[in-house]
């Protein structure tokens, strides 16, 4: 009983900033009922009025909490994130399973792929579901894209800590503004105001409304859902690929680039590392997968390079839109897309992947480690990084901490993937399973077509939690974990 109020009084210090958010979070869901209302699809009033009503009632229920005005650690500040991301996604799924007559654990997978921004679908036939439910797969990825970043942001003003601490240890780029609450506040703006654009930007291409308005909210938010079975392939559209393309790369920024081009009016765009490595990737990436498409699968020098170009920046901006068939393509270019979905975009964006700051982190790191290993003891090797130089003793706790959160990474996707192909039968392409993981560890959601309602039960509980740990980068579910069966003393 000792054990049990403990644990209890542990989970009052965070109940109330979980409550204050599942309701806030209700408001925003309201939305797709007006969709329903719209497209008169009253048979989804109900499944989706769920949604709000559960938010909104479990809320109620954890405000009412018995307080506790001891301050949050940071364990519990990451419990709490894994948490919401969690209960959203088993939220979530209830309109699919109401409203369509999805099976509950693909409802809760096709759910946990919006939140995460991952694009990975259970739906088979994406053209006859209802508007209501496709807006509500692509208000979950907009949500999801920028909540994550923000709400983190703002759990931790209780834990004491300084946000650019977390910031960089997180391998995300440093705080802008001096108030987590302010900076948190400021990126919703930013995100609104780049989503609005998007809208206007799409519509160039001739697509109707209705499609402008979903492609824009999953493309900002890097995250891939499409409200056609076939994806962008099904409007054939050069030009509308072509505007994609920078929304899916202004997704994948890092957001204080837009804050301080904005309101302080510098223009430091291409000064920042993350950016140069993010295009230099994307050049490196269209290049390979050009030529590839050329050489091994004999496409027309334009029809090469449109697919080559688009799939290289969805690749890298880890956006789940595909214009070509992955299944069909030669195994080296397979892997060049698996390396870009792996490193992904940047920190303090809506991007996956294991983010270019922690890849360029790393790199250095151990350039930096061998070059002190060739030099006297006694002469002394600065580290550099972010145009800065770091003591040593921060610049080795830093670069040991982002070496090993991609570890942990890539030991998710080989545990993921024995599970998985211990789950399924053997006949499946091993390159193919290697590439779904991956594309569903870094949220990714291109596909070869291998992830799918056909998958096992286990093999989809899998990916639900390869989603769910890619999405919050480990250490929060780690802590999740951890204080679910330890608490957090």
């Amino acid at each position: 009983m000792v054990f049990r109020m403990n644990r209890l009084e542990q989970f009052s210090i965070i109940a109330d900033d979980l409550g204050t958010v599942f309701r806030f979070l209700s408001v925003g869901t309201v939305f797709p009922l007006f969709i329903a209302l719209y497209y008169r699809e009253w048979d989804m009033l109900i499944p989706m009025g769920l949604v709000p009503v559960a938010l909104f009632t479990l809320g109620t229920m954890l405000l009412n909490f018995p307080e506790n005005k001891r301050e949050a650690k940071v364990s519990q500040a990451l419990f709490s994130v894994a948490f919401i991301w969690l209960v959203c996604a088993f939220i979530g799924a209830i309109p699919f399973t109401i409203g369509i007559d999805m099976p509950y654990l693909d409802a809760v997978f096709e759910s946990m792929s919006g939140w995460t921004d991952t694009g990975i679908t259970m739906i088979r036939d994406v053209d006859s579901t209802p508007h209501t439910l496709l807006f509500w797969r692509s208000l979950m990825q907009w949500m999801g894209g920028l909540g994550i970043v923000a709400f983190t942001v703002v759990m931790l003003s209780r834990t004491g800590l300084n946000p650019s601490r977390f910031y960089r240890s997180e391998g995300r780029s440093e705080a802008f503004m001096p108030s987590v609450v302010q900076q948190g506040l400021q990126m919703w703006k930013i995100y609104l105001i780049l989503t609005g654009i998007s809208i206007i930007v799409i519509l160039i291409s001739g697509v109707p409304l209705w499609d402008a308005l979903n492609i824009a909210m999953v493309a900002i938010a890097t995250g891939g859902f499409s409200v056609h079975t076939a994806g962008i392939s099904y409007y054939d559209n050069a030009l509308l690929e072509a505007l994609i393309i920078p929304v899916m790369i202004a997704g994948a920024l890092p957001f204080k680039i837009y804050y301080t081009l904005y309101y302080r009016k510098k223009t430091e765009f291409f000064k920042d590392e993350q950016i140069k490595l993010l295009f230099m990737l994307i050049l490196i990436g269209c290049t390979i997968i050009t030529a590839d498409l050329i050489m091994y699968r004999g496409l027309e020098g334009f029809d090469a390079l449109r697919k080559g170009v688009f799939m290289a920046v969805a690749g890298a901006t880890s956006t789940g839109f595909q214009t070509g068939s992955v299944n069909l393509w030669a195994p080296v270019t397979v892997l060049i897309l698996i390396f870009l979905m792996f490193i992904g975009g940047s920190s303090g964006s809506t991007a996956g992947g294991i983010k270019l700051s922690r890849a360029a982190m790393a790199y250095r790191g151990i350039l930096w480690w061998f070059r002190r290993s060739y030099i006297s003891c006694k002469v002394i090797v600065p580290f550099r990084f972010g145009g800065k130089i770091i003591p040593k003793a921060q610049a080795e706790t830093e670069v040991s901490r982002n070496i090993l959160i991609i570890i942990l990474y890539m030991l998710t996707i080989f545990v993921a993937m024995i599970l998985i192909m211990h789950f399924e039968t053997p006949d499946h392409d091993t390159s193919m399973v290697l590439f779904d993981v991956v594309s569903a560890t870094c949220n990714n959601g291109i596909s070869t077509g291998f992830a799918g309602p056909d998958l096992s039960p286990f093999s989809k509980i899998v990916f639900i939690f390869i989603m769910w740990i890619g999405r919050l980068e480990i250490f929060a579910v780690i802590m999740f974990f951890m204080g679910l069966f330890k608490g957090f003393e």
